[in-house]
């Protein structure tokens, strides 16, 4: 039996009672779950009742008292927010403790810092919660993934939305009725807005943007478009089209010479995509997610499973904290942190103009029923380079018409010049969608 590890739980909510009922219960699991010893966990009020049975002695409404314990050794931030949790974080890594955390939005602005931090104190901050809930894919992408060349990085990385969007595409629900049943089922939050506007969703491609590419990148300047203005009849139409709509965070390689270029540019971005039924994003469904990962030499492979909830969620934060103990228990190699666990930035990477973003479009107009409006349409496009590769009518009546066009891929200020030109026409009423498509 080796030494004991303490461990000091910042937060009681929803995941940090599947962590402590993990760690409440290490029979039958790894044998270092039960070398893990809870030691002080930080809760907001020490009166209000608790899920979970907890020896009073180790409650505290004073998370720095956690940090501060000199009986604990690893830090786990389950608090959400990004103060006071970064200033704890930042507080235990000085004090010579690992970190582990579930919080994307404090790891999506303050990764760097708080990687520079911990590189120069010698220790850990491990993140695999903060991404796909249960899906291990921070540390394949740190680790197992490392010998490969990442082109591509396609997500469906929020539950909630996922949930949205199948029940839309299904049963033809309106999204206002989907978002509430959401709510009720607590799979939304009363402010949805970090779900359903994409935010939580920019901040995970953030995180796996840096991992997959090698560098930080700015998370304040990702396009982000997220469901919250997306109809029924665009889900519909695309159904009818042989797609899937799916809010996809998307982050891909640019070309350049990555033996000259002194930053590597980036494609990144969070939006409503038509996916084709055929790719196997495509039936990702419910409250699941899933990351497809391309690179060479490996091809593609997929990350798929509960992206949310005390369990999956637990389970990554606990799997982070076993990495720790595994490593304290042997006893550091030189007194260093190994780089791949670590994975500090290798290189620079930028994020290229929204307008310099390449992709295939869905766009919708309400136009005036006369003749030739297809063709005006069809003919403004070719004339700014815009290539179609389908364009339909539908739901004709003395109300108007709608067109629904798909593109090939085009630069994305192209497509925004066009679509200005088409919009100024008298047989436009409205620009109704536009949705990327994969």
């Amino acid at each position: 039996m080796g030494t004991r590890i303490g461990v000091g739980l910042l937060g009681l909510g929803t995941v940090g009672c599947g962590v402590a009922g993990i760690l409440q219960t290490p029979e039958g699991r790894h044998p270092l779950v039960a070398e893990l010893e809870l030691v002080r966990v930080a809760i907001r009020d020490l009166q209000r009742p608790r899920p979970i049975a907890l020896p009073e002695s180790v409650l505290t409404n004073d998370p720095q008292a956690v940090v501060d314990d000199p009986a604990v050794q690893v830090v786990v931030e389950v608090m959400g927010g990004i103060e006071p949790a970064r200033t704890l974080i930042m507080r235990a890594i000085a004090a010579g403790k690992a970190v582990v955390t579930a919080n994307k939005a404090v790891i999506a602005r303050h990764g760097e810092e708080i990687a520079a931090a911990a590189a120069a104190a010698g220790v850990y901050v491990l993140i695999e919660a903060a991404v796909g809930g249960g899906i291990p894919i921070i540390e394949p992408l740190k680790q197992s993934l490392g010998g490969n060349q990442i082109e591509r990085v396609t997500g469906i990385i929020n539950g909630t939305t996922n949930y949205i969007l199948s029940r839309m595409a299904q049963e033809g629900v309106a999204y206002d009725v989907v978002l509430k049943e959401a709510q009720d089922l607590g799979y939304a939050e009363a402010d949805p807005a970090a779900d359903v506007e994409g935010l939580d969703a920019a901040d995970k491609i953030a995180i796996l943007s840096g991992l997959a590419f090698g560098g930080p990148i700015d998370r304040a300047s990702i396009p982000t478009q997220g469901i919250n203005n997306l109809q029924s009849r665009d889900v519909e139409y695309a159904k009818q089209l042989g797609y899937a709509v799916k809010l996809l965070a998307v982050a891909e390689r640019l070309n350049s010479d990555v033996r000259t270029s002194p930053s590597l540019p980036l494609s990144v971005r969070v939006q409503p995509t038509l996916i084709p039924l055929e790719h196997p994003l495509a039936g990702v469904n419910d409250v699941n997610n899933a990351i497809l990962v391309e690179g060479d030499p490996i091809g593609r492979v997929m990350f798929y499973g509960p992206g949310a909830g005390a369990g999956p969620t637990a389970s990554a934060v606990v799997a982070d904290i076993l990495n720790i103990a595994g490593i304290r228990q042997l006893g550091e190699v030189n007194g260093n942190v190994d780089p791949l666990l670590a994975a500090s930035s290798w290189r620079s990477c930028h994020l290229v103009e929204s307008s310099d973003i390449r992709h295939r479009n869905y766009v919708r107009f309400n136009v005036v029923d006369s003749p030739g409006v297809i063709g005006l349409i069809g003919s403004c496009f070719g004339e700014r380079g815009v290539s179609i590769q389908s364009i339909i009518q539908v739901d004709a009546s003395e109300a108007g018409a709608e067109i629904v066009v798909i593109t090939h891929e085009i630069n994305q200020g192209q497509m925004q010049d066009a679509l200005t030109a088409i919009a100024s026409m008298p047989e436009i009423k409205r620009l109704a969608a536009h949705l990327s498509c994969l």
